[in-house]
């Protein structure tokens, strides 16, 4: 492979090919990936891993979006054979609950399965779930388990948020994890397997030249989405906070080109909503009034009124404690037309998708009381310092 830009970082992927891939000498293995599973030449790990002279590739197993991160939110996707390699591709995200594991036959005769996915840095995205589904698959089937590290886009200095409850578990929560956890997948693998009793062979690859306070932009790694709507780190950034909007009848952007950064709905003025927020003087972020129509998903074809989130100072930017303040400013402007997400959520029909994202539904009645953010946000301060202290034990970097 090409050689790395001096002070770049190396992903898992790179490290194991510079060492010709010896872990994987003698074994047949799968490979979990998508389209951002690629190295630091955009070559894409399935390719580079079938001609790596070590083992046999044996084929893809495709998270949300599939393994070509194409597939929309929530759209179940289906086996395939991969057009580029010829592999057999495994779905982990199908029509139902029973398909976010690898399907029934599809380890059998592999001695490993290779995890490489770009997480975002935030619990409801589903990739870190998808890890632990496979986790335990292999631990139940007797496969060695790899995860090739990558950076967690947000670095590995802050968290936030509360911990999830156990009767709030779900595909966007089924980790005692905060919102923002600081971690990358490696290192969440660590905890998963032994804060979850998986007990699987674990083996990860880590990365070097990665540190904590080191953000996405820092590392000399090419950005690919690893999501339809995911385009950039911006998206990322504010991610964790505006991911919440998925409970509520808001739009949070999909269907135009700035998801999750522009968040807004028919019923709300742009002005009046730009201006509560503003008015809260939240840290790291202002808002700019503006008016947006979805080609699709939420209030498809109509004009929402709402606001576009600048993040002027990511070190002190606190994302979640920023989307609560929006969900509490749009029920304070329209409380007859704000309403939570009744639908089924991530194969979930009796708890509130607002309750799952959440993890926990004493933030939901703190909100519906109209608690300041800020309360509410000293509430968890004591479980996350927990956290943070326990999850240290499993750092890499």
């Amino acid at each position: 492979m090409a050689a790395a830009t001096p002070g770049r970082v190396r992903t898992g992927l790179e490290v194991l090919l510079g060492s010709g891939a010896a872990l994987l000498k003698k074994k047949q293995y799968g490979l979990v990936c998508n389209a951002a599973s690629v190295d630091g030449s955009l070559r894409h790990a399935a390719e580079l891993l079938l001609h790596a002279g070590e083992g046999r590739l044996a084929g893809l197993f495709g998270p949300e979006h599939g393994v070509t991160a194409e597939a929309q939110d929530m759209a179940p996707v289906e086996g395939a054979t991969d057009a580029r390699t010829g592999l057999p591709v495994h779905s982990l995200y199908g029509a139902g609950e029973d398909s976010l594991a690898p399907p029934s036959g599809s380890l059998r005769g592999l001695d490993l399965l290779v995890f490489d996915l770009q997480d975002v840095g935030a619990r409801y995205y589903t990739f870190t779930a998808t890890m632990a589904a496979a986790m335990e698959a292999c631990a139940r089937d007797g496969v060695g388990f790899v995860v090739l590290d990558r950076p967690n886009p947000l670095g590995g200095l802050e968290a936030e948020g509360n911990i999830v409850r156990e009767p709030f578990r779900s595909f966007v929560g089924r980790s005692p994890l905060p919102v923002r956890h600081g971690m990358t997948c490696g290192e969440l693998a660590r905890f998963f397997n032994e804060v979850l009793e998986i007990h699987c062979s674990l083996t990860v690859v880590p990365m070097e030249g990665w540190r904590r306070d080191l953000w996405f932009d820092g590392t000399g790694l090419p950005w690919v989405p690893p999501s339809p709507n995911m385009p950039t780190l911006d998206t990322a950034t504010v991610y964790p906070g505006t991911c919440l909007i998925e409970g509520t009848n808001l739009s949070e952007g999909r269907g135009t080109t700035r998801p999750f950064e522009w968040v807004g709905a028919p019923y709300l003025d742009p002005h009046e909503l730009s201006e509560g927020l503003c008015g809260r003087a939240l840290p790291g972020v202002t808002f700019r009034p503006l008016r947006f129509t979805p080609a699709f998903h939420k209030w498809s074809g109509k004009s929402c009124g709402g606001v576009q989130l600048h993040v002027t100072d990511r070190s002190t930017f606190k994302p979640f404690l920023t989307g609560l303040a929006i969900l509490s400013e749009a029920r304070r402007l329209a409380p007859a037309r704000f309403e939570w997400r009744r639908e089924a959520y991530e194969f979930v029909s009796d708890r509130l998708a607002i309750d799952l994202l959440l993890g926990d539904e004493g933030v939901r009645h703190a909100l519906e009381r109209g608690e300041r953010v800020e309360t509410i946000q000293e509430s968890w301060q004591a479980e996350l310092s927990s956290f943070q202290r326990r999850s240290e034990r499993f750092h890499l970097y």
